[in-house]
């Protein structure tokens, strides 16, 4: 095959030229050429230094390339700003949405929060109180369009008994809330007690306060917690005390388990999974998620002493790292 430039257009002129390559080939090598191309100047592809580039000259001509001008550069400038101005069209409208979600979510929250807490404070039973924010839990999390999911129900005992979960949010109370069809009364550090707004609604749903720091106190505060459990009122813990933004599960508290042990009630293992992905520690800005609450069958204490208590704690601290999809952190 013959690649020969020319400024020739008209069809006689390129054609005489076709006959005159074709004669020099046969007087070169003896055989006429399979193909002459005839093509515009700078259509054979050269390195910098000269040197024509015979494949890539090929490569060109089976692409049928050979011979079409050069886009002009603005056309060039106009797809290349196009290829990088679609990727930020989408990152930029995934954000827009983003932004409009949380806003969203946090407009939701500050209309049923207040209605919640105001019914909550007016109501004179606890369990209607918890029954009301239940209720208003789930509204809050189907608006949201979250995906919510509670498995295990089944598992929760007639009688009183001590649920301990994870805690990866502050959103896990208000779905435990949604998950736990009847009352339970939440354990809370005392200085909650200190501030209005948390003390009226925590004190209206039933929770119990206990002192982290006074040891005579938090004697006193595990005796009522066991009194209690024995007139068949039924506890909620977050064993770990506290969350973070990092995944992981924490170790636990002994005070739920010592607690169930003694009272000779069952420990039950909840599994609260997706809420650190929708809202972390040290961040206010809710993204999407799906959640799931998983009750686990119900762990009898094999005794009242400590080492009842420690099997308590290692099996249900063991049932929820299986279930919470989060890296183990270690033990106390």
């Amino acid at each position: 095959m013959v690649l020969a430039e020319t400024r020739e257009t008209e069809s006689v002129a390129l054609n005489k030229l076709r006959e005159q390559i074709n004669t020099l080939a046969m007087n070169l090598l003896g055989e006429p050429p399979d193909e002459v191309v005839l093509a515009p100047p700078h259509s054979v592809l050269k390195t910098s230094s000269g040197k024509i580039r015979r494949a890539a000259s090929r490569e060109l001509h089976e692409q049928g390339a050979i011979g079409v001008p050069p886009r002009a550069v603005w056309r060039q400038f106009v797809r290349l700003s196009w290829a990088g101005l679609v990727p930020q069209s989408r990152r930029a409208l995934r954000v827009t949405v983003d932004i409009l979600y949380a806003a969203y979510v946090w407009t939701l929250f500050w209309i049923l929060a207040p209605l919640t807490w105001l019914m909550a404070a007016l109501l004179p039973r606890p369990a209607w109180s918890w029954t009301m924010s239940g209720v208003m839990a789930r509204l809050f999390v189907r608006l949201s369009g979250t995906p919510f999911r509670v498995r295990g129900v089944e598992n929760l005992p007639a009688g009183a008994c001590v649920v301990v979960a994870n805690h990866a949010s502050y959103l896990d109370g208000i779905l435990a809330v949604a998950a736990l069809s009847r009352q339970f009364s939440f354990v809370a550090k005392r200085e909650l007690q200190g501030q209005f707004i948390p003390r009226v609604y925590l004190e209206s749903i039933g929770t119990e306060f206990v002192e982290r720091f006074d040891l005579e106190q938090s004697v006193e505060d595990l005796q009522r917690l066991q009194t209690t459990l024995h007139t068949g009122h039924s506890l909620l813990f977050f064993p770990e005390g506290t969350f973070q933004r990092a995944a992981g599960l924490l170790p636990f508290r002994m005070g739920a388990f010592a607690i169930a042990a003694q009272a000779g009630v069952p420990v039950v293992p909840m599994t609260i999974h997706g809420t650190r992905v929708i809202l972390r520690d040290g961040q206010w800005f809710p993204r999407r998620g799906a959640i799931s609450i998983t009750l686990g069958a119900p762990i009898s204490p094999e005794g009242t002493d400590w080492s009842a208590a420690l099997k308590l704690r290692n099996a249900a601290r063991a049932e929820i790292l299986r279930l919470c999809g989060e890296t183990d952190l270690g033990e106390l």
